[in-house]
């Protein structure tokens, strides 16, 4: 085993117990100094890479990536935010292995260096692959199923209901009232379902985004964020993302809709949302059915400071049916995923007691769009 000195990311001095973490950390981690040169490796990575780090930190690890690279953008975007920063499907070719797929995260370590480490998805084996597509398989099967299936005899039920209440007696009113509403419940949850099933892609064309988010302010505002802080924070130079108006619309209201929830959640009356927009240089992902990199430097932020996602739920919170909710379906952030990766962007969080802040990032429209 090489010598913890030798591994030992800086700005952690010299203890022991945190040499021994970094580099008996299940998941390739590489530190990048100031200058960008590679300082660190542990285990994981050089296991991943075939080679210790004398080999690895030949010359310059930034100068070493190909151009347009995710790393390079993850590892300016930790040193912008001076926080940790996360994105997920990023596709990586470094020293010679062929292109992988990894999750990857930067946090700066605050002295110009940063930790950069990798979740790679390349023991993901041809059951489990299998597994996961079939899941995501049956999830739009169910959906299309329901809407055929149920949505035409609900409606039936809903008419029979609403006719029993007319003439029922007062004291049977009520349970006549309650197949309504519940019929109305059951509907819902089978609409949200069908939008799982919806493959077309979004009619994506220049827009505003703060007239998207005005827009959902003011519906929150009246509705779901009644009585709680809400606050925006525009960068008014930014250029029109390219999306569509009514999915835009449902992925931030959705968002906003569970933040107000937290924030509600406080239960002390000082409840908060913000909404914030800036430009990420450099953020490029990987379009949808393996279209080449895009930059998606738009990003859309929403916080607030309710009590957080709990742990347990952080690594699996954007699949179908996780939620913490006692009457939730666990299908918004579900579809609210979908509709971002069908516009060629990224959906990530970060959470504490007090600080829950999800990121949108979106492609801007170019001057091809603009013209169009």
């Amino acid at each position: 085993m090489t010598s913890p000195n030798k591994r030992q990311p800086p700005g952690v001095g010299a203890d022991a117990l945190k040499a021994a973490a970094f580099d008996l950390s299940p998941d390739p981690a590489l530190v990048v100094d100031a200058d960008g040169a590679l300082v660190a490796v542990n285990e994981a990575a050089e296991a991943l890479f075939g080679q210790g780090l004398g080999l690895l930190a030949r010359g310059r690890f930034r100068a070493a990536l190909p151009p347009g690279s995710a790393l390079v953008s993850l590892l300016n975007l930790a040193i912008e935010q001076d926080a940790r920063v996360r994105e997920r499907g990023l596709q990586i070719s470094l020293f010679g292995l062929p292109p992988f797929e990894a999750d990857g995260a930067a946090a700066p370590l605050g002295d110009g260096s940063v930790l950069l480490t990798l979740s790679v998805k390349l023991g993901l084996s041809p059951e489990r692959a299998g597994a996961e597509a079939a899941g995501l398989r049956s999830i739009v099967g169910l959906g299309r199923m329901l809407a055929h299936e149920i949505k035409n005899p609900l409606a039936g039920i809903r008419g029979a209901a609403q006719l029993l209440k007319s003439s029922a007696k007062a004291e049977d009113a009520p349970l006549a009232q309650l197949i309504v509403d519940e019929t109305d419940r059951v509907r819902r949850l089978v609409e949200r379902m069908e939008a799982f099933s919806d493959d077309h892609l979004p009619n994506r064309t220049p827009i505003n985004i703060h007239q998207v988010l005005d827009r959902v302010r003011a519906l929150a505002a009246n509705g779901v964020a009644d009585g709680l802080g809400l606050k925006e924070s525009y960068d008014p130079s930014l250029p029109p993302v390219l999306g569509d108006e009514d999915q835009l619309i449902q992925i931030f209201l959705n968002l906003v809709k569970n933040a107000a929830e937290a924030a509600h959640g406080r239960g002390d009356g000082r409840g908060e949302i913000s909404i914030a927009t800036a430009y990420r240089h450099g953020v490029r992902v990987r379009a949808a059915k393996g279209q080449s990199l895009r930059g998606a430097p738009l990003e859309v932020r929403v916080q607030d400071n309710g009590p957080g996602v709990p742990a347990h739920l952080r690594e699996h919170l954007f699949q179908p049916f996780v939620t913490s909710k006692a009457n939730g379906a666990g299908l918004g952030l579900a579809l609210v995923a979908k509709l971002v990766a069908g516009h060629g962007g990224l959906i990530d969080f970060e959470s504490e007691p007090g600080r829950t802040v999800f990121r949108v990032l979106l492609p801007i429209a170019s001057e091809g769009d603009l013209s169009a």
